[in-house]
């Protein structure tokens, strides 16, 4: 890792303490997820916040001036602690900010005894956009309206799923800076972090054996050194073997993946 990357990600980690001292109420995710709206539509703003020039005091004390009686103090602390931060640029605050909304609704989630469900219900409908293509480019469309690409999402889940799961799965669909696919898969690493696991995603061309599937977890856990949840995703078109995916690093050992190496050597 290099040492921006790692000054960078422990930034994160400093933050995610900051959140993790708040009272985990059902509204802070909400006030964060509206602070990165408000900050996404000011440019001026987010800039001011993440000014090198200025002390990081002097940042949160902005933050403070500006949001103060519009948010709960829980919020506040939130953002004035990333305000202090020196980030790489001021959309690297949003997006620390954003992982923070979403981090404190699945802690709200797990206070409740949920975060297992709400975990289990967005993969399962990042799943399902994923093969319905019709669905997939409904909600792809970044620059058409956001509402309705919401309403549809809630539409599809409303009493299907808990609230926790409906809500993150509308905030996906606002997808910032990638699609909905990969911000929903962002929010499902996030929920395996709390419970200190790793997400696998298992790609295969037919179902697994139970036995099989347990002891690809448990190799799998040796090998990262945490404890892992599989995410075993069924595609025919793969015809053999498997694929493994953990964060960015990809273990190609399907019959499809082969044949693509193999032609790309030829070529």
């Amino acid at each position: 890792m290099s040492q921006t990357r790692a000054a960078e990600t422990e930034r994160l980690s400093s933050l995610d303490r900051v959140l993790d001292q708040q009272p985990h109420g059902a509204e802070l995710g909400s006030e964060l997820f509206s602070v990165t709206d408000l900050l996404d539509g000011e440019v001026t703003l987010r800039r001011a916040l993440t000014d090198p020039s200025q002390e990081g005091e002097r940042r949160a004390a902005l933050a403070r001036t500006v949001l103060t009686g519009k948010v709960s103090p829980a919020a506040l602390a939130v953002v004035e602690a990333g305000a202090r931060q020196r980030w790489s640029g001021p959309n690297t605050f949003v997006a620390a900010l954003e992982r923070q909304a979403v981090r404190a609704e699945l802690l709200a989630a797990n206070e409740k005894g949920a975060l297992d469900q709400v975990e289990d219900e967005l993969f399962r409908f990042v799943r399902l956009v994923a093969a319905n293509g019709e669905l997939r480019d409904a909600l792809a469309q970044q620059y058409s309206d956001l509402e309705g690409r919401q309403a549809l999402v809630s539409k599809l889940l409303d009493g299907r799923a808990d609230p926790i799961t409906v809500g993150l799965a509308r905030r996906a669909v606002k997808a910032r800076t990638r699609t909905f696919h990969d911000t929903a898969e962002g929010y499902l690493s996030l929920a395996a972090q709390l419970r200190d696991r790793v997400v696998a995603t298992v790609r295969v061309a037919r179902p697994l054996p139970a036995d099989q599937v347990e002891r690809l977890r448990v190799a799998l856990g040796r090998q990262v050194g945490h404890q892992v949840d599989l995410r075993v995703v069924v595609e025919p078109d793969l015809l053999g073997g498997v694929r493994v995916e953990i964060g960015d690093e990809v273990i190609e050992g399907t019959v499809a993946g082969r044949l693509q190496q193999a032609e790309r050597r030829i070529a």
